[in-house]
């Protein structure tokens, strides 16, 4: 694994969050439109796998004709992490019953499919999964999380760029149509001034805190607030945490845990210049993502940059520095820096 993420990591001078990364949509050549095809699945320990299936798989479903789930790799899950290797089999059953062929390996996944979803749990091992298929060249969503820190997203967008494959990466808060609503300037609420998002976050091992789950309340929170987030302070206690970010313009995004023992729910605030948005619902089921994952397989068009995947992660790690600096300032800047090194030692 080192090696061959050594080989991706280039040198760069950062000017600033994400510039040594720069590029944009139109850098991939391959952006030939598809009609449909052939989709396989890397990873069954979680229940997206059961649900993506279902719904690309429905007949009666117009936005994904074409397009079918045909088969997948369960891999061998991760050890030391129950929420993947307790269920692993239980999914794996589960997607063969609907149909779905089970392969051995992802080489042979790659051989039978033209796309694939990246559904391992454990944003650990993603970077050795997903290089077969980017040096394959097919077309890949990575679910959340696309690593589990920082120097580990940035290894996986070099390999996109080197092997000039798009890959998007994100949570199905993502497109959650009311928060879509208001990020455009939804009549009632105007342009955002401020916002707060709120949502469990369960923690795994050898990710950043915010990387497992909590990174559904932090995506939220970016997709009311676009990019632009400078400086993360973090308050913990031992019954919750919150993660404050101060944009460059001067607007505050908060995000805030589930506090420990209370009830789980994902939801948000909006303060507009028009009115306030209550108990904005940030999550709406997967159909928006899956809208969304078909389109770029269609057209090769990725729906979130990977600045902003990165910023987002930024975000994360700039958190858990405040955390380790007792609830002191950390620029999204200065943690770019130690992750790009980092990721060059990889």
């Amino acid at each position: 694994m080192e090696n061959k993420r050594r080989n991706f990591i280039k040198s760069t001078a950062l000017a600033g969050l994400g510039v040594g990364l720069a590029g944009n949509i139109s850098m991939y050549a391959n952006s030939k439109r598809n009609t449909g095809g052939r989709i396989g699945i890397i990873g069954l320990d979680t229940s997206h796998v059961t649900a993506f299936t279902k719904a690309i798989n429905d007949t009666g479903r117009p936005e994904f004709e074409g397009f079918t789930v045909v088969a997948a790799y369960p891999t061998k899950g991760s050890a030391d992490m129950p929420a993947s290797i307790d269920r692993l089999s239980m999914f794996t059953e589960q997607v063969n019953a609907m149909g779905v062929e089970i392969v051995n390996s992802i080489e042979v996944l790659i051989g039978k499919v033209d796309f694939v979803l990246l559904e391992s749990v454990d944003g650990r091992r993603h970077f050795d999964e997903a290089l077969p298929v980017l040096k394959a060249g097919k077309r890949m969503f990575i679910d959340k999380p696309v690593s589990g820190n920082l120097a580990g997203a940035i290894t996986i967008f070099e390999a996109s760029e080197k092997y000039n494959v798009p890959v998007f990466s994100a949570s199905s808060t993502r497109f959650a149509p009311e928060s879509v609503e208001i990020a455009k300037g939804k009549a009632t609420v105007g342009k955002v001034l401020g916002a707060h998002t709120y949502g469990p976050a369960k923690k795994q091992v050898e990710h950043m805190d915010l990387a497992f789950y909590g990174v559904h309340g932090v995506e939220a929170l970016f997709t009311l607030m676009g990019t632009g987030c400078k400086e993360v302070t973090r308050f913990d206690t031992p019954v919750s945490n919150v993660v404050t970010g101060v944009w460059d313009d001067g607007r505050i995004g908060i995000f805030t845990a589930t506090p420990e023992g209370g009830k789980a729910s994902f939801g948000g605030v909006v303060h507009g210049s028009k009115g306030v948005a209550e108990k904005v619902k940030i999550l709406d089921g997967y159909d928006p993502l899956l809208v969304k994952i078909i389109d770029y397989f269609r057209t090769g068009t990725v729906p979130v940059s990977k600045e902003e995947t990165l910023e987002i992660f930024a975000f994360m790690a700039a958190a858990d520095e405040s955390k380790l600096r007792n609830g002191k300032p950390v620029t999204l800047e200065e943690v770019m820096h130690k992750a790009t090194k980092d990721a060059r030692k990889m």
